[in-house]
């Protein structure tokens, strides 16, 4: 009579062993319509395993973020299964989940076009509307190669080659489709009942640009329609946001052969780029660190004592001089770091030493991986190695939290999630020295009341670290700081510091990036902001325009004037209509708009229009400087709270 405790610590007795079917319906029939599968003793299983023990149990529905896992894994079957009808010649490879969706990758003879991808749909809402029951039985490894051999699956035989001896080989069928999975799956294909197929791709397979390219289809699936069209609502809102179409529009920065992966700033880009920057040194400044700038090419010695070139070699650019010394482009700032703090003797009196840095870093990044300013190979970092004993660590992980939520405040992204990765498989140090340290960032997010998940085995090599991921304006999320601390990186270069008696100590290293990419962040606020920045982040924030030639000295001075008032200006003193202009001005998302024709010019005053249309009506040219003044502030007239600076009691 097998006993099962449930989640709120009930239990139940069944005289015979149930499914996890059988459970769902004695707890009530809502629960039995809404469950898809299940967890015995923290196992996932599906709703027709049967328990003949006793166990712990939970039941997955699809409004939980496991069940929506298994709907999108059971459609990527689903799309295989219509796939193998439609084009019987294409062998299937694998189908995992990703975020928002999943994909199924196929080999073909010729890539699938926009009308396949039609088709393909129209049957998966055919298979799902036959609402398919979906089996699972296991084989042994030869059997199961044998039958995916004698079907032509000859992929399928390959993964299965590659799976340790001893793991269960199962096989879920629906219909006249069975497919190589773990599982669990939906109990019927029509429980899938909103989904749509995205775009097709190539991929290579198993990601090996060696071996055979792949048809790779897209596809997400949701609980419901409703949420279906929201994502999808999400995603056209998302490519009219795109920063790469934004870039070319706006005039910021394109991309060229030439420097694959490697930005070329136009003037207005660079603009806002150098805002960013100018924005976070004086922020760091306020919370006491320095500024400090190493080489961009450092000698391999230096690199196999950071571990990098063990580590991280594939990705590193490096050259071979004619003495053979061997040269590579720092895809980190940390080595130079410590370098910096090597120099000279070191008092616990200097500690903690905050140490900034905007470090021009270089990584090789497959060529089909780039894009755009979100995944580039040279790129700015605005870094920071923070260098402390061991007492204060706990602390500086505070003051830098503090200091991270405080800067992504000022940018509008109020939303903010926080990810502790822990140790991972392929690391240096021991595991004591592990212990301290994610100690030291768990325990600093507990003092602050910060809600955070963990990632285990998902840390760097040298240490665990917080990744801080940002909410946008239509609810994407994004990964952009990080906090990591490092007792490793001290012990390899032998840093120390003297403490109160005189005696060597090592110091804790932390290395902190708040933009981390500041070309990726600019890609992430370029499509928050869909290229509307606030005015105190606009490459220009006004532009002055004459109806006529008449007025082309007034629109000179009046630039000149917003300019020795800090202001980003510009004139447009093209013989055009002023129609033409406002249009051509408002596409830029220019945040104002100054016009001055002959009665403004007479007067002393400017016609001023805000980007969305708003007609502010004909001001002094007082009033109108005051209020650009004022509209143009930058957040960081607002200093940093105490708060924001030091961290909070015990």
């Amino acid at each position: 009579m097998p006993c099962i405790t449930l989640p709120d610590g009930s239990q139940r007795t069944f005289v015979h062993p149930p499914t996890v079917a059988d459970v769902a319906a004695a707890i009530g029939p809502d629960l039995a319509r809404a469950a898809l599968a299940g967890c015995v003793d923290a196992h996932p299983v599906d709703l027709s395993f049967r328990i003949d023990r006793d166990a712990r149990l939970s039941l997955i529905t699809q409004d939980s973020p496991e069940g929506l896992a298994i709907l999108r894994h059971s459609c990527a079957h689903l799309l295989a299964m219509a796939v193998k009808q439609l084009f019987p010649g294409a062998q299937v490879t694998i189908g995992p989940v990703i975020e928002e969706g999943f994909f199924y990758d196929f080999a073909f003879e010729r890539p699938f076009t926009p009308d396949d991808l039609t088709r393909i749909e129209a049957r998966m809402h055919e298979l799902a509307a036959a609402d398919l029951p979906v089996t699972r039985r296991e084989l042994p490894r030869d059997e199961a190669i044998a039958h995916f051999e004698q079907q032509g699956e000859h992929y399928k035989a390959e993964l299965i080659h590659a799976i340790p001896e001893g793991e269960p080989l199962s096989l879920y069928r629906q219909g006249d489709f069975e497919d190589l999975c773990r599982g669990p799956h939906v109990p019927s294909t029509g429980r899938l009942k909103a989904f749509k197929l995205t775009k097709v791709a190539g991929a290579y397979w198993r990601g090996d640009a060696t071996k055979a390219v792949l048809q790779r289809i897209y596809g997400t699936c949701w609980p419901d329609a409703r949420a279906l069209a929201a994502h999808l609502t999400r995603l056209e809102e998302a490519g009219k946001r795109d920063h790469r179409k934004l870039g070319a529009q706006l005039d910021l920065f394109h991309f060229d052969d030439s420097a694959p992966g490697s930005v070329f700033w136009h003037a207005r880009g660079w603009t806002l780029f150098q805002q960013l920057i100018a924005y976070m040194r004086a922020r760091q400044d306020e919370a006491g660190y320095i500024e400090v700038n190493t080489p961009d090419v450092m000698d391999r010695g230096l690199w196999e004592t950071s571990g990098h070139w063990f580590n991280y070699r594939d990705a590193m650019f490096t050259t071979t001089t004619e003495d053979e010394r061997v040269f590579a482009l720092k895809p980190m700032n940390c080595p130079g770091a410590v370098s910096l703090f090597a120099q000279g003797i070191k008092s616990y009196r200097d500690l903690p030493l905050r140490m900034a840095e905007f470090g021009k870093v270089h990584r090789y990044e497959p060529s089909g991986a780039l894009h755009g300013l979100l995944r580039v190979r040279h790129f700015t970092q605005d870094d920071a190695h923070i260098f402390c004993t061991p007492a204060q660590m706990q602390d500086e992980c505070a003051r830098s939290i503090a200091l991270v939520f405080a800067i992504y405040r000022d940018f509008g992204f109020d939303e903010v999630a926080v990810k502790l990765s822990t140790r991972p498989a392929r690391r240096i140090g021991d595991d004591a020295t592990w212990d301290a340290l994610e100690n030291a960032l768990s325990g600093a997010l507990d003092r602050m009341g910060i809600a955070y998940r963990v990632n285990p085995g998902e840390g760097a090599f040298y240490g665990p670290k917080l990744e801080f991921v940002l909410r946008d304006a239509i609810g994407r999320d994004w990964q952009c700081g990080t906090l990591q601390v490092d007792l490793n990186l001290p012990e390899r270069f032998d840093i120390h510091y003297v403490d109160e008696d005189d005696q060597r100590q090592r110091p804790v290293m932390l290395h902190r990036a708040l933009f981390g990419s500041l070309e990726r962040f600019t890609g992430i606020l370029i499509e928050h902001y869909s290229g509307l920045f606030p005015v105190w982040l606009a490459p220009c924030q006004v532009k002055v325009l004459t109806i006529s030639s008449a007025q082309d000295d007034y629109a000179r001075e009046l630039v000149r004037t917003l300019k020795q008032a800090g202001l980003r200006a510009d004139a447009d003193l093209r013989n055009e209509k002023i129609g033409f202009k406002i249009r051509e001005h408002t596409l830029q998302k220019i945040p104002y708009l100054a016009i001055v024709g002959e009665q403004e010019r007479q007067q002393g005053q400017v016609a001023l229009r805000a980007h969305d249309g708003t007609k502010l009506g004909s001001l002094s040219r007082a009033a109108f400087m005051e209020q650009l003044v004022r509209a143009a502030r930058s957040p960081l007239h607002t200093p940093l709270s105490p708060c924001d600076l030091a961290p909070p009691s015990p």
